[in-house]
């Protein structure tokens, strides 16, 4: 399997993947200046791989990589991730160490669970959303494509967050958010258009 992205993203999926026991053939980068990530060599301007994981953390640029590229995506969880046997994971998707999946979750595909999420019941997460460390979505939360949840957000049941917006750390999110825009607070407020 590669890696596509050699940054400090592709060291935790790299941690991921030896826990896993599985074999890292070698990271993409488009930077030629990139020759080599914790051991592994940097491969460049290689689109014709078998396998492999986006390891860029940015939601947009993730995105464009994959419609780019037509290969097989995996997927990787940590083995210290606790992951409900009813929880669905997308092609692309990575949950990291501590996170936890419950019941009925879908997970879309190319997302990020970040280190210690929660992920609660019948959450929903569309593709390309990344959770970041230590953020809570309590159940039957819906988050649209590729939208950001910042660092040690807590997202109450039943709300909806909305494509493509980015929600600031810490936040504490009471209500939903519509598509395309920065929140931020205790309570969570719209402060601009993105």
């Amino acid at each position: 399997m590669f890696l596509y992205g050699a940054s400090g993203h592709a060291k935790v999926i790299i941690d991921i993947l030896k826990a896993n026991g599985m074999e890292i053939e070698g990271l993409l980068d488009d930077n030629p200046d990139v020759t080599e990530l914790m051991g592994y060599k940097v491969l460049h301007g290689v689109n014709d791989v078998s396998s492999l994981i986006i390891s860029i953390g940015n939601n947009r640029i993730r995105k464009m990589i994959a419609e780019r590229l037509e290969t097989r995506f995996e997927k990787a969880v940590h083995p210290s991730a606790i992951m409900s046997p009813s929880a669905k994971v997308g092609d692309g998707t990575v949950v990291m160490q501590g996170a936890i999946v419950q019941a009925c979750a879908e997970i879309g595909k190319h997302c990020i669970v970040n280190t210690g999420a929660s992920v609660d019941h019948e959450c929903v997460l569309e593709d390309y959303v990344h959770v970041s460390p230590h953020s809570t979505l309590c159940g039957n939360v819906h988050v649209g494509e590729g939208s950001w949840i910042g660092a040690g957000t807590t997202v109450i049941p039943g709300v909806k967050i909305g494509k493509w917006s980015v929600i600031g750390a810490g936040s504490v999110v009471v209500r939903d958010i519509p598509d395309g825009v920065v929140a931020y607070g205790n309570p969570c407020r719209v402060v601009r258009h993105l």
